[in-house]
């Protein structure tokens, strides 16, 4: 599992927990349902280094990824493309470099 995803589950399962019910619930839907879980979850996560260090080193491939949920909301595995660039690019983070 990639680092961004092992320190939201490890610090905020909860939030991430309930998220990700609510996105599998209403898959062509879960942008709007579920907006006010996921700036839950974010609140959780923003306060971690490699989180912060994520969001700035993955920004582009990430909001990539955003807009074609976006555009795809009731088939969002259209998006697996955008999905990989962005954990590759996760992955290759380190907190110390």
């Amino acid at each position: 599992m990639q680092a961004a995803l092992e320190i939201t589950l490890q610090h905020c399962h909860k939030e991430a927990e309930q998220y990700g019910r609510c996105v599998g619930a209403n898959p062509s839907s879960w942008q709007q349902d579920c907006h006010q879980l996921k700036l839950e979850m974010a609140k959780c996560t923003s306060s971690h280094p490699i989180v912060q260090k994520i969001r700035r080193d993955c920004a582009e491939p990430f909001t990539a990824f955003e807009e074609c949920l976006k555009t795809n909301q009731s088939s969002s595995f259209k998006c697996s493309e955008q999905l990989q660039k962005f954990l590759v690019c996760a992955e290759q983070v380190k907190l110390n470099t």
